[in-house]
Parts: structure tokens; C-alpha cells; sequence
């Protein structure tokens, strides 16, 4: 008998995390390495909320809260949504988790049974297939057009609803893509789910704050009330607000699905950190400005990125709308043999080529569920973006037949 249960065989270990880890391992072997993999920014937490969580450790609020989160955090996160969308939830509505992975746990473990099926726009971000397994459910994973900007259309997602779907996943601005969804893209959608309306929708909006170029970015329930009872919004402080290692996520649904979900969280982890729930009320309520000049930083990031990548031989772009990724096709090098002698069969053999001759860790694109392309993240600091940008050129200029 296996100790290992099958649920768990039918799920792979992240593999940005593994690219990242071995990026790391290296590094410590003494190994000149820049690590592009990692989907976290480089700006340290604001200030603000360093000191908040500093006196919330000196004034004792170092004990269990409420499972769903302080009354403070879920009514500040209520309202901050109410100020970023025009959404009316109350914190009742709220449930706050140890980072948005376990807010998307939750709302499918919570939900899926087996052989119900979660639609997946592809390019994804890894994490959805597997936890959509691991809940029992199955992935139908719908891959989009390069030409449409990576986005599903409504005809899409018309031809992929069958009686048994119970989730549409969506994520915009897109891990790993960038690309982020119009309001005229969401309300066409929006039309097809009105049709359909045993189909729930998870909105991953964990980039929302990070867009570029005017954009503004919307959420489902913001274009249409309508799908406010069937909707979950996720949405975090990872990002916006550089507290990666803070943890903390949450999810604002209807309220019987808030029940259910901090049913699943009473039994698992509980709370998230207090201390973490501190800070993210600072976040939450306090001062915004920071996130402007945060987003004008990784513009021009972006651009640095997106021309040099297009520029290099054999790769190509498009321009990202939000978040802090740029996802490049490597099509037109496979076939090609590197300077260091590796035949490039596929964009999982480029990215190890990339980190192994030039010290550029990437992740490949079929870890994102899309052959053919890689993932470069331009949260760090300039400088290290250009030499990434010319280890990368040099080693494109070097593949030969």
C-alpha cells in the first residue's frame, strides 16, 4: 500500500517555484545568477505598514482571531474594494487567508465535486489546474489566441460550457501573460455566463492595481450586479503592495459560500498570522499614492524588457498591459543549437540552456500550459533587467542550425 495518496500523484510541484529554487541553489554554489523566474516584486513593504505591524506586536495583538479575519481587515478590505470597483460587500462577505493560493483552496474545495469541470483560459498561471484536481474537479483548459492578446472570447467560452461546469477562472491583468481584460471583453462574457446560470465565476484580480498605459482594470461583478450572487472576487497584498511573505489573501463572495469557506479554513490553518492581518489593514486603508509611483517603475521596466526581447533574434513579444510579466514566443529557435552546444527541442530545454550558459533564470511556457514561449518577471531592479536583456540577446545571437 502506497503512502502517497493518488490525489496528491495527479498533482505536479510548482514549477516556478522549482525554477526559482534552483536559480537560488546556484547562487549560493557561487554562481553569477539573475533570477527573472519569481513573481515578486523588489520594493520593500511601505513603511506605513512595517509600522503597523511593529505595534500591533507591541500592544499584544499577538493572539487567534476570528478565522475569516479580524472585524478591522475584512471591513477595510470591503471598503477599499468598494473605492477600487464600486463593490458593495460587507465584511461578513470577506474571508481573509494565509495569501491568495489558499483563498482560490478554499473557494474549490469548498464548491467542487467530482466531475465537475472549472474552465481555464490558458496561458494560466500554474497553481489552477492542480488545486482544481486536487478539489476533485476537472480542468478544462481552453487555450487562447496570441493574435486576441491571450484572451478568451465569448464564443470560447460558449463552446466550453457543458452541464457539468460549475467554475469559469479568470485572471486579468493575466500570470503569465500581462494581458488584461477591456470592459467591453468582460461584459461580452458576462452576456454568455447570464445564459448559463449554474456557472460560477472566480475572478483572480491579484494584478488589478498593476496596469500601464491608462488602463483600468475592471472586475466582473463591477461590469455586471447581476453575477454578484455567483461570483467570488479574489484579490491580495502580495502585489500592490510588496508583502509576498506577509501571506495574505482573501476572497469576498456571497455569504454562503463565506461560511462554507471558513468552515474549510476552521479545519485546516485557521487564521492567518495576526500580526500579517495587522499590516494589511494599514494597506488596505491607508495612504495609495506609493502604488502609482510602484506602477510607473515597472513601466518602464516593461518597455526596457518588451524591446529588447523583441529585438533579439529568434523571440518575440507583445506588449503587456499589467502585472509584471513579459511572456515571449521561442518558436523561431526551436531546432536551433546553442552556442554551448544544446539542441533547442523545446522552450523547457531553452529556459535550462538560458539559466545554464548565461545564468538568466526563465520559466518555460508549458508550465504556464503553453508550449513555445517563456515567462520573464521585470520585478527587479533596472540595471540587473539590462543584463539580463543582453545575457539573453547574446545567447539568441549565439544559436545557430
Amino acid at each position: 500500500m502506497s503512502l502517497i495518496s493518488d490525489r496528491l500523484n495527479r498533482i505536479s510541484p510548482s514549477q516556478t517555484i522549482a525554477i526559482t529554487d534552483k536559480a537560488r541553489v546556484l547562487k549560493a554554489e557561487g554562481r553569477d545568477i539573475i533570477s527573472l523566474s519569481a513573481g515578486e516584486p523588489d520594493f520593500d513593504t511601505p513603511e506605513n505598514v512595517k509600522d503597523a505591524a511593529i505595534r500591533a506586536i507591541r500592544e499584544g495583538q499577538t493572539k487567534y482571531t476570528a478565522v475569516a479575519g479580524t472585524q478591522a481587515l475584512r471591513s477595510a478590505i470591503a471598503a477599499r474594494l468598494a473605492a477600487d470597483f464600486g463593490t458593495d460587500y460587507t465584511a461578513d462577505e470577506i474571508v481573509v487567508s494565509t495569501g491568495g493560493k489558499q483563498s482560490i483552496f478554499n473557494a474549490m474545495v469548498a464548491t467542487l465535486n467530482p466531475g465537475d469541470e472549472v474552465i481555464i483560459p490558458t496561458p494560466a498561471w500554474v497553481s489552477y489546474p492542480d488545486i482544481v484536481t486536487l478539489a476533485d474537479g476537472r480542468p478544462v483548459l481552453v487555450p487562447t489566441d496570441p493574435a486576441a492578446g491571450f484572451k478568451m472570447t465569448a464564443r470560447q467560452l460558449a463552446d466550453a460550457i457543458t452541464p457539468q461546469t460549475k467554475w469559469l477562472m479568470l485572471n486579468s491583468p493575466c500570470n503569465p501573460t500581462g494581458s488584461a481584460y477591456t470592459a467591453d471583453e468582460l461584459r461580452s462574457l458576462c452576456d454568455v455566463l447570464l445564459d448559463h446560470p449554474h456557472v460560477w465565476v472566480f475572478t483572480d484580480d491579484i494584478y488589478a492595481k498593476l496596469v500601464y498605459d491608462g488602463f483600468v482594470a475592471q472586475t466582473v461583478v463591477q461590469v455586471e450586479p447581476k453575477l454578484r450572487d455567483r461570483t467570488v472576487t479574489m484579490n491580495g497584498m502580495s502585489k500592490a503592495y510588496a508583502m509576498t511573505g506577509w501571506r495574505v489573501g482573501y476572497t469576498a463572495a456571497p455569504a454562503a459560500l463565506t461560511r462554507a469557506m471558513t468552515k474549510l479554513q476552521g479545519q485546516s490553518t485557521s487564521n492567518p498570522c495576526s500580526i500579517a492581518q495587522a499590516a494589511a489593514c494599514e494597506a488596505a486603508s491607508g495612504p495609495q499614492d506609493f502604488i502609482a509611483e510602484m506602477v510607473e517603475t515597472y513601466r518602464g521596466r516593461r518597455d526596457l524588457v518588451v524591446a529588447a526581447i523583441n529585438a533579439a533574434p529568434h523571440l518575440s513579444c507583445h506588449v503587456p498591459q499589467g502585472a509584471f510579466y513579459v511572456f515571449a514566443s521561442m518558436e523561431k529557435a526551436l531546432g536551433l543549437t546553442s552556442a554551448g552546444g544544446t539542441k533547442i527541442t523545446s522552450d523547457e530545454v531553452f529556459v535550462t540552456a538560458l539559466l545554464d550558459e548565461t545564468g538568466v533564470a526563465a520559466v518555460h511556457g508549458t508550465a504556464f500550459l503553453c508550449p513555445g514561449y517563456f515567462r520573464i518577471s521585470y520585478a527587479t531592479d533596472t540595471e540587473t533587467l539590462r543584463e539580463a536583456c543582453r545575457r539573453v540577446t547574446a545567447f539568441c545571437e549565439g544559436l545557430h542550425t
